[in-house]
């Protein structure tokens, strides 16, 4: 299965582009501001929100939808293992993580999911 982020349209590869972008920045603050546990706790943050994104969109595109019911029907399946990656992803990062930093952790990630919400705003031509 050769997935690449070329199938996705241009407003989620904007979205997990800016996501990667927020992610560095914050990163770099908590970093500054909390060391590297700070900055590694951010940068995970953002990650589950990429990767979960990522993954649904990639979900999503691969739709072969035929009607109005099949486009609803993949766009909740893209959306539940969406959720499903973020719950699963975060418990793994706090579980395994022991000298997480909370605040960098849920802030990064919190952000990262706002900027997703905005492919909604992208427009799709060049």
């Amino acid at each position: 299965m050769n997935i690449s982020l070329g199938v996705l349209r241009k407003p989620i590869r904007t979205v997990l582009r800016w996501q990667l972008s927020a992610t560095a920045t914050l990163a770099l603050a908590a970093g500054i501001v909390a060391g590297t546990d700070g900055a590694l706790s951010a940068a995970l943050g953002g990650a589950v929100s990429v990767i979960a994104g990522g993954v649904a969109a990639v979900v999503a595109s691969r739709g072969g939808a035929r009607s109005a019911g099949e486009v609803l029907i993949g766009a909740l399946l893209a959306e539940g293992i969406k959720i499903g990656l973020i719950v699963l992803l975060l418990w793994l990062v706090l579980a395994a993580y022991a000298k997480v930093v909370v605040p960098a952790f849920i802030g990064s990630f919190v952000m990262t999911a706002l900027i997703f919400a905005m492919a909604f705003f992208v427009r799709d031509y060049d």
